[in-house]
């Protein structure tokens, strides 16, 4: 499970999530109220948004054509499934096998505290 996780607040533009994606090579950023997970975005999510008819423009046009026309709400998966940091290994990866998305978020309560994802289970196995 990662703990220093990179998240963003539900009210910010798009524009800083496409950001965080570019600069700090994420492929799921949990979405949050203060510290509550709210919901979640995948670097795919962004890119159904921000390609098509927008793909050909450079990063500031693009930033202000998403900050325009979505709010980051309308781009996250909202109340994602998640698990506790009590569940077990063999938890996270029934969940995520089951499942068409490749990020967990670990929650106490609905306090985010860490996210697992496929590639975490994939190193684990390969570690053992």
């Amino acid at each position: 499970m990662s703990r220093n996780l990179t998240s963003i607040h539900q009210a910010e533009p798009l524009s800083k999530l496409r950001k965080l994606f570019e600069d700090d090579s994420l492929h799921h950023i949990p979405v949050v109220s203060g510290e509550s997970l709210v919901g979640i975005v995948s670097s795919n999510d962004l890119m159904r948004v921000s390609f098509g008819e927008f793909g050909k423009q450079d990063g500031q046009t693009l930033d202000a054509i998403l900050d325009h026309t979505f709010k980051l709400t309308d781009v996250m998966t909202k109340n994602p499934t998640t698990i506790g940091p009590q569940g077990t290994i063999r938890d996270a990866a029934r969940i995520l096998a089951a499942s068409k998305f490749h990020c967990l978020p670990v929650v106490d309560g609905d306090k985010l505290v860490g996210l697992v994802t496929s590639t975490d289970l994939m190193s684990f196995l390969a570690d053992l």
